[in-house]
């Protein structure tokens, strides 16, 4: 391999979920479509279903709108098994220098899997098998040494324990979600290291204190959190993609000095996710 190949090659290191994006997995929604209700956005639009074509033309929009500001975007090929496949976030996520193979909970999404191994495999990267339990990335949020994982119908304790044992340096803390909520980033998000948004009705108590304690929160009522208010991805320090629909995080997000750039993703959040959902960081600066 040549130096101008060694320089492009992805590497994993995510140790934040807000710094600097420079190499990102996603997947086209070429074969997206509600099929089996998994969540409870998809009993909402089941009826409407998904328009693929616009559904495509808003992800391309996502997908300039990082490459316009120096994310290397690398694409997985879409199968038609695989209706979910968009959703790219949960099939595998990056620890510090480590990269897991998620567990998927859903029989639906368990090929999705097989599709990134081969991938990982072409770009020579290794990864970390989870085997104790199921997991998704979605429930995975890295702040430094400290990772909070949601325990949601999709992510299990075992699970859990299993990334913990596997990195011993860092601090795993397992927090409970509502049970009607999909995974944890749907109703908590970093988007610095001192600022959270978060969805309060979704958790237990003991843990929503925690989490004022330890950073400042910008609380999102039950309608934001429908829209995905919590699930915009952060593609630099200060600067994140979010829907335009979501006016009072937008606002509250830029009273606080981050740059918002907003697309619109109103078709693909009908499945129940947004930008957050369909993107899996490989590394972060």
């Amino acid at each position: 391999m040549t130096k101008i190949q060694e320089e492009h090659k992805p590497q994993t290191r995510c140790q934040s979920e807000f710094g600097h994006l420079k190499h990102v997995v996603v997947c086209p929604p070429a074969y997206m479509e509600i099929r089996k209700v998994i969540n409870e956005t998809q009993k909402h639009y089941l009826n409407h279903n998904i328009d693929r074509e616009l559904a495509m033309a808003q992800h391309t929009d996502f997908v300039t709108a990082l490459r316009d500001h120096g994310v290397d975007v690398m694409s997985l090929p879409a199968h038609e098994p695989f209706n979910e496949q968009v959703y790219t976030r949960d099939i595998g996520f990056c620890i510090g220098d480590s990269l897991f193979m998620s567990n998927m909970e859903d029989e639906i999404r368990k090929g999705e899997t097989k599709v990134l191994r081969e991938w990982l495999e072409n770009q020579e990267l290794t990864y970390k098998d989870i085997t104790d339990g199921t997991i998704e990335g979605g429930d995975v949020v890295v702040d430094g040494k400290r990772v909070w994982i949601g325990l949601s119908k999709r992510t299990e304790e075992k699970a859990v324990q299993q990334v913990q044992n596997l990195l011993p340096a860092y601090e795993v803390l397992p927090v409970k979600i509502r049970e009607d909520i999909l995974h944890l980033d749907c109703v908590f998000n970093l988007v610095r290291e001192d600022l959270a948004i978060l969805y309060p009705d979704a958790f237990e108590q003991k843990d929503l204190e925690r989490f004022r304690q330890l950073y400042k929160t910008i609380e999102i009522s039950e309608e934001d959190q429908f829209y995905m208010g919590t699930n915009v991805l952060s593609f630099a320090p200060d600067k994140l993609l979010s829907l335009p629909t979501n006016k009072r995080v937008n606002e509250a997000l830029r009273n606080e000095g981050i740059t918002v750039v907003e697309v619109n993703f109103s078709e693909i959040i009908k499945s129940g996710g947004s930008f957050r959902c369909c993107s899996m960081p490989l590394e972060r600066a």
